[in-house]
Formats: C-alpha cells, sequence, structure tokens
C-alpha cells in the first residue's frame, strides 16, 4: 500500500516519476474504497462531491439510455437529484415521483407502481438527510432489477452509519462525499457497476475511465478513503453509542416541552439525525436563539432573498403549514458528548417557552427576549 507523504499538486495522468507516484496512490486509494464497498476498483469513480455524484448518475444513466426514457424517484429525495430530475424534464425525458409515509419511508408497492416499460432508472437515497429516515433500499433495487430498471441510491446521509456493501443493497449507482465521513469537503464517489452506461456530464480528459474528466483531488481523495475505512470499523460502536445520545435529546425534548412532534418517528433512522417540530415556534427565531447559546442545529426552511421556503421533505411527510414552520434539527456526531447533549436538553426548554410568549409580553428570568420577528435576541436592561 501507498503510504508516503504524495504531493497533492503532483497530477496522477503525468508520466514523470512524481506524476507515477501520484498514479499509485490514487490507485491504492480507489482499491481501499473499492474494498470498503465490496466492488471492484474499475466500478469507483471520484468526483467533487455528493451532487456531482448524484447528478451524474441520473443525467448520465438517462441520458446513455436514450430518448424517451423515464425516471422513478422518491419525493424525499436531496435538492441535487430533484434538479437534476428538473434538468430531465427540460430535456425530453418523463419523471415520477413516489410519495412516502407519514414516517418518511418509501412503500415497496408504491414504488413497483410507479416503475412502466419505459423506466430507465429509480432514485431512492438509502437515507434521509433531514429526518434520517432510513429506506429498505435492498428490497426497492430488487423490484427495479425484476423490472429491468436500473437502481441508484444517494448514500450520503447514511455512508457513515450504514452497512455499504454494494451486493446486499443491490444497487447499480452509489453516491457518497467526503464531508458526510469526516473527511474535507470536496471530493465524492460514485459506485458504477461493471457494464451500466454513463455518459460524462463534464468534458475534458479522459480520467476516471473516460466518465469523469477533470485532474483528480488526490489529498480529498486519500483522506476519504481513509475516512470510509474509518468508518467501516468504529461503524458497530458508532451507532448504537450515537443513537442512544439522540434517544436520550429525543426524550429530554417531549418530556420537557409541549406541543412538539418528532419528524420521522415510528421508522428506522440513522442515530445521528433528530428533526423536531415546535408547535407555536418559527425556526429562524429559535435557530438564532440557540447559536447565542453556542448551539448549532439547522433548519428544514431555506432562506432565499427574504423569502421563506418550505422544506419539500416536511411536505411531502404531510406536516401541516404549523409544524413544518417550527420545524429544527439536530445532528449529532461521533464526537458528540454526553454534556453537549445534556446542555441542549437544559437550555431548550425555556427558549422555546419565551419564544411562545405573546408579542410584547414583559420577559421573565433575565434570558432576553426574542422580538416577534424573531430577528435578534435582547439581553434585559
Amino acid at each position: 500500500m501507498v503510504r508516503e507523504v504524495v504531493d497533492e499538486g503532483f497530477n496522477p495522468s503525468s508520466q514523470h516519476a512524481e506524476g507515477r507516484r501520484a498514479k499509485a496512490a490514487l490507485d491504492d486509494a480507489r482499491d481501499r474504497i473499492a474494498a470498503s464497498l465490496g466492488v471492484s476498483r474499475s466500478e469507483v469513480l471520484f468526483t467533487s462531491g455528493g451532487t456531482e455524484s448524484n447528478d451524474l448518475a441520473l443525467l448520465g444513466a438517462m441520458r446513455a439510455a436514450g430518448p424517451g426514457g423515464h425516471v422513478v424517484v422518491s419525493a424525499v429525495e436531496h435538492h441535487a437529484v430533484m434538479r437534476a430530475v428538473d434538468r430531465l424534464r427540460e430535456e425530453g425525458f418523463s419523471a415520477s415521483v413516489v410519495p412516502v409515509e407519514p414516517t418518511g419511508r418509501v412503500d415497496p408497492g408504491r414504488f413497483a407502481a410507479a416503475l412502466t416499460p419505459q423506466t430507465k432508472l429509480a432514485c431512492v437515497m438509502y437515507a434521509n438527510n433531514e429526518v434520517g429516515t432510513v429506506q429498505p433500499v435492498g428490497e426497492l433495487a430488487r423490484i427495479a432489477r425484476e423490472r429491468g430498471v436500473l437502481f441508484h441510491t444517494d448514500a450520503v446521509a447514511a455512508a457513515r452509519w450504514l452497512p455499504l456493501d454494494a451486493a446486499t443493497l443491490g444497487a447499480d449507482l452509489l453516491a457518497i462525499s467526503s464531508h458526510k465521513l469526516g473527511a474535507p469537503a470536496g471530493t465524492g464517489v460514485l459506485y458504477v457497476r461493471k457494464g451500466v452506461a454513463l455518459t460524462p456530464i463534464l468534458y475534458g480528459g479522459a480520467q476516471e475511465f473516460a466518465r469523469r474528466p477533470g485532474t483528480e483531488n488526490l489529498l480529498g481523495i486519500r483522506a476519504t478513503a481513509l475516512a470510509l475505512e474509518l468508518a467501516t470499523a468504529e461503524r458497530a460502536a458508532a451507532h448504537p453509542r450515537v443513537a442512544a445520545l439522540r434517544d436520550r435529546l429525543e426524550s429530554s425534548i417531549l418530556a420537557a416541552i409541549p406541543g412538539v412532534r418528532v419528524n420521522g418517528a415510528g421508522a428506522e433512522r440513522v442515530p445521528n439525525v433528530l428533526n423536531v417540530s415546535f408547535d407555536a415556534v418559527e425556526a429562524p427565531a429559535l435557530l438564532i436563539a440557540l447559536d447565542l447559546e453556542g448551539i448549532a442545529a439547522s433548519s428544514g426552511t431555506a432562506c432565499a432573498s427574504g423569502v421563506l421556503e418550505p422544506s419539500h421533505v416536511l411536505v411531502s411527510l404531510g406536516l401541516p403549514s404549523r409544524w413544518r414552520s417550527g420545524a429544527i434539527r439536530f445532528s449529532l456526531g461521533t464526537a458528540t458528548a454526553s454534556h453537549e447533549v445534556e446542555r441542549v436538553a437544559a437550555v431548550l426548554p425555556a427558549l422555546v417557552a419565551r419564544l411562545r410568549e405573546p408579542a410584547g409580553a414583559a420577559p421573565r428570568g433575565g434570558m432576553g427576549r426574542i422580538e416577534p420577528n424573531g430577528a435578534r435576541l435582547e439581553a434585559e436592561a
């Protein structure tokens, strides 16, 4: 195995000695990632991240299949997949979106019903990045295979926590991203089963088996190979430990705060995601309050040019607007400690209570007051 330091500035396609050393390091990283996925080295392509891997899978496979094809995706896919589907529609392809159950899970029967004789590709993510729901991808891939349909899964949110053996999952294409494994952002992996036709979406050189041109990000690729190996080795211990912390935070919130629902509850979830909706609370205001307490969380809503748009995932779960507007996501990791979970559980009830106070009500307890527009947290005079 290649373990010496390799200057990331050298091009693995160059013929000089430094280039050959870089190529050996690239091959080593590809072999290690292939071993982690249970595939052959020629089935591993490197990209710039999960978005490009998903785009290459959808656009590449559908364009290779030729005009008139039909693609099926679930209603809770990442924007990278949904925007790729929009592009395919613009190019004349047809698409169907499979609804999900209230937990965010895709029903295999509804998935099967969406497949038609014209369907060339189906795409269902392994685990949802917003609510954490794990999909029955093995069963869905089997259904697709029996119908002669290629199956792609976005495994970005699952890679650190769930088994990635390609033979067990049965996917023809599978995307992962470096930053979700703990490696630096900027590297993606796309597994492409041998024999699957894929038209490049970028143009240039013949790198990555003439499917993804551009000089490889050698440093990022080597870091991704190591991160995937570590995740694979630590998964059996990390999953239950982080799940226990997630469950502790969840139960603490439910016990201390009225008017709360856990999104995705009732389905299998990855252990690091807790998506909670607070009735009569606006998520942006709560995120600001948490941030000022040194607690990082995120929202299911995206803000662009001052316009709040509901999360398509939460809409797909059938949540009423009052629950969507108060939804936030806590993301845990392998480094999350018990005291951090305890602090969130201790701080959150008072913040939620303060946000639920009628506008203009006198503040209590010296915590300051969230203005009705949720713009800032003011200290009391």
